[in-house]
């Protein structure tokens, strides 16, 4: 997650996007930590009690959902391409920078998956990052290219599971239909729908139960960060080579004049509001069916995030260039983004899951923007504190040493003292 800038400067405009994308994440993941699954996609599955609620959804589809999450991808892809272009530039070996930093994120994000939470992006993250290794000696025009196309296979993935499910709900209306189809329909239905009943009792008892039984069901599926690979990886892909012809550009430097930000912020918000806004109109007027959240949530959304990516990145860096006391703070959360990322997991599951305080299924959609808030002024103190100490975060840290086979000096040496007034 963090770029490692030595010999040299940090780059501020990456830490400072980094620290935004790191605290917008749970923004949207939070309703994965504190409701079943199926309320991330639908709000109508669960946690819809009120019109505040509704519309704490309409805020999350249209300004969050995604695009947090492409914003760190892309910041990832930067990130990687520095590690590699620094470590090039010391005369170590790039392949082996790389690829050891990527086996070890795996091994954090194989972890995380197993034992913390579901939600993990970090696999996916490493087995992106080895794919992307291989574009990293092209032009940023070439770079834009093929992302532009890994989207466009992305769209067509999503697609393809809108229509199969439109299918399945058209086959499974018809008397005589093969029961494997029925059982296909209500299987799908059934994790993308409103849980009702008995699926929705056992999904409550598991996730306030203990801890052996929730590791035991992700456990099970052993497969799933593999083989989410193939579902979601073209895009993270995309934006990974987004971000580094970013980095090539001079864009993600704070190289651009403001007038050139300006222009990008203003075509990717005038482009891609609307285009949320009436997509989430969409799904209000059909009622939020499965066959249309898939359509309309995953794949119509595909090829307006990365104008609102790309937004939101020329927003922050114009928004954060006189600097400042919080500007300095958000820096110091992008600097230690693994250590707030994995923090954030340990918080969260602690807080909602039965083996912590229990706070799971309890909470509304409009009320879990308290925690949401109460988490991003916890990364905010601790953060630049522990940075003005120490030279990485926890996880940071250790992510370095195993990555190079030694332990990293963490404390920072004490300033020089001052020389005697003659």
């Amino acid at each position: 997650m963090n770029a490692t800038t030595e010999p040299g400067r940090r780059i501020a405009e990456l830490d400072i996007v980094r620290g935004v994308a790191v605290m917008g994440i749970l923004a949207m993941n939070i309703v994965a930590f504190a409701m079943p699954f199926q309320a991330y996609l639908n709000p109508i599955a669960y946690g819809m009690e009120g019109p505040a609620d509704y519309w704490s959804w309409v805020l999350s589809f249209v300004f969050v959902d995604g695009k947090m999450r492409g914003l760190f991808s892309f910041l990832f892809g930067a990130s990687m391409l520095l590690v590699i272009e620094r470590a090039q530039a010391s005369g170590q070996s790039p392949a082996g920078a790389h690829y050891r930093r990527m086996i070890w994120l795996l091994v954090f994000g194989l972890i995380h998956f197993y034992f913390i939470w579901f939600g993990d992006i970090l696999a996916g993250y490493a087995m992106v990052g080895m794919i992307a290794y291989l574009f990293r000696r092209l032009s940023p025009r070439a770079l834009i290219g093929w992302g532009v196309g890994l989207v466009i296979v992305q769209l067509l993935v999503f697609a393809m599971l809108s229509a199969g499910a439109a299918f399945l709900k058209y086959k499974a209306g018809i008397p005589g239909t093969d029961g494997e189809l029925v059982a296909q329909w209500e299987e799908m239905e059934g994790a993308f729908g409103a849980l009702e009943g008995q699926a929705l009792a056992d999904k409550l008892a598991l996730f306030t139960g203990g801890y052996a039984p929730l590791t035991l069901e992700r456990l099970s599926g052993w497969y799933e960060p593999f083989t989410g690979l193939f579902m979601f990886g073209w895009e993270t892909l995309a934006y990974m080579l987004f971000g580094m012809a970013a980095l090539k550009t001079g864009f993600l430097r704070g190289e651009w004049s403001i007038e050139r930000y300006r222009r990008v912020a203003l075509v990717g918000l005038a482009v891609a509001v609307p285009a949320y806004a009436l997509l989430a109109w969409l799904l209000t007027r059909d009622g939020f069916s499965v066959p249309m959240v898939l359509g309309l949530v995953m794949a119509a959304t595909v090829p307006f995030r990365p104008a609102m990516v790309l937004a939101y990145a020329a927003i922050i860096i114009v928004l954060t260039r006189g600097g400042g006391a919080i500007v300095a703070r958000i820096a110091a959360a992008g600097r230690a983004a693994f250590t707030n990322y994995l923090g954030t997991s340990i918080v969260m599951t602690t807080l909602f899951y039965g083996y912590g305080i229990g706070l799971y299924g309890t909470m509304s959609r409009v009320e879990l923007w308290i925690v949401v808030v109460a988490m991003w002024a916890v990364i905010l103190i601790w953060s630049k504190p522990w940075l003005d100490r120490f030279r990485y975060g926890p996880f940071e840290w250790l992510w370095r040493s195993l990555a190079r086979w030694r332990l990293e000096p963490m404390r920072r040496p004490a300033p020089a003292p001052a020389a005697a007034a003659r």
